[in-house]
């Protein structure tokens, strides 16, 4: 069944590419119509399955060994890939040297109007604190959701066993099971969202034009993303002793799903039922581990925050030493964290930094025509990244989460 899946979605992602190349309008709109829909529907099952996964699992397991365990652990995996990702990037931004480009190209485009988020960091921080219930449920504010479903999931498994507890928690399990459900038949026509999502990439690819003096700050960008996926996150798998090959194929859905989407959060749901149905992770796992790595394992959004800053600065004439390079590797792995999982959030965050230190950001503005296809990548690459801490965290975590189901 797994090798008939393979072969429906390559088939859909050439047929989509076939439907692209085409160009016709009709077409085109078509395929823009049902890819909208698509994200969409996964976006209206991801927060509720991010609050019922976190409040779930904090219920069944409390603020325990156990639950201190976990997130340790994800969160020990989580640092240590963001700073591999991050110096992976440095180190072909040192290898491939991008130049400065033209003075007449940055010149132009300063008339563009580029603006960086007014939103500063205390601003941030406090929106992350909820002052609603209902607000950061409407809002999509994962962060402050998070803060919720801690609270009130632990907060359940402190009460005392009575039927109140038991209904509480058989409700929210029931809701739970619906939303898989839901998710389930989602990933049953996923096929028809690959044929859209690829037509619409390529007829987006083939509007855009790349400027030749950006080829080695693309080749830096996609090259370290493409080594932490394929080198570094597996060399992960392989000294937890997991296999990334069987890893990999399992979670093909939520990857493939992530480069279309460019939204790790509206991928969630695919996330966690590949995670879960395909290669085994414990539920207590993967509904505790998977909505916290959305919200801080940005493994990409490191690589391009650091790299696109290197590159900004450079164009603005400020020196570039070893010392400002590993200064803001540590700046891009902790402004990486915390990023949300939505399109161009590392764009906006790296222009807010820019901004910050009183970089001319007209370089920014030449980035965002070809930030689309760097989203697409670097989104892929978040969500295999979140799929290997979670195998981490299950691997790690088997014989404690196992004793405490018996």
């Amino acid at each position: 069944m797994n090798k008939k899946q393979i072969i429906i979605w390559l088939a859909a992602l050439a047929i989509g590419v076939g439907l692209g190349f085409l160009h016709v309008p009709a077409i085109d709109t078509a395929m823009n119509f049902t890819a909208t829909v698509y994200t969409r529907l996964f976006r209206l099952l991801a927060v509720p399955t991010i609050v019922l996964a976190v409040i779930t699992t904090l219920a069944s397991l409390g603020g325990g060994k156990e639950l201190g365990k976990m997130f340790r652990t994800a969160l020990t995996y989580t640092l240590l890939t963001t700073f591999s990702a991050a110096a992976v990037a440095l180190g072909f931004y040192v290898l491939i040297r991008p130049g400065n480009l033209p003075v007449a190209v940055t010149a132009a485009e300063q008339a563009t109007e580029v603006t960086a988020p007014s939103t500063s960091y205390a601003d941030h921080i406090l929106s992350v604190v909820p002052d609603n219930m209902l607000k950061p449920l409407l809002e999509g504010n994962v962060l402050a959701l998070l803060l919720i479903c801690f609270a009130v999931g632990i907060a359940i498994s402190k009460m005392p066993e009575s039927r109140p507890k038991e209904i509480i928690v058989n409700g929210l399990n029931g809701v739970q099971e619906i939303l898989f459900t839901l998710i389930r038949w989602l990933i049953a026509i996923l096929p028809l969202g690959i044929v859209a999502f690829a037509a619409q990439l390529i007829a987006e690819a083939g509007a855009g034009i790349m400027a030749d003096s950006l080829g080695k700050y693309v080749a830096v960008i996609i090259s370290g993303n493409l080594v932490q996926m394929f080198v570094v996150l597996p060399a992960f798998l392989l000294v937890c002793r997991l296999n990334p090959v069987k890893t990999f194929m399992g979670m093909s859905p939520a990857v493939l799903m992530a480069l279309f989407t460019k939204s790790s959060a509206a991928t969630l749901p695919v996330t966690m039922e590949s995670a879960e149905q395909r290669i085994g992770v414990n539920k207590k796992v993967s509904r505790f581990v998977l909505p916290l790595c959305t919200t801080i394992n940005m493994n990409g959004c490191a690589a391009f925050i650091l790299c696109t800053s290197l590159f900004v600065m450079q164009n603005n004439g400020m020196s570039i030493s070893w010392t400002t390079m590993l200064v803001w590797l540590l700046i891009s792995v902790i402004s990486a964290v915390g990023n949300a999982g939505v399109p161009m959030g590392c764009y906006f965050l790296t222009l807010s930094l820019m901004s910050g230190i009183g970089a001319d950001i007209a370089v920014m503005g030449i980035i965002l025509p070809i930030y689309t296809i760097i989203d697409m990548i670097e989104t892929s690459e978040n969500v295999w990244s979140d799929s290997c801490v979670c195998a981490i965290t299950d691997k790690k975590m088997e014989k404690s989460v196992n004793s405490s189901e018996v």
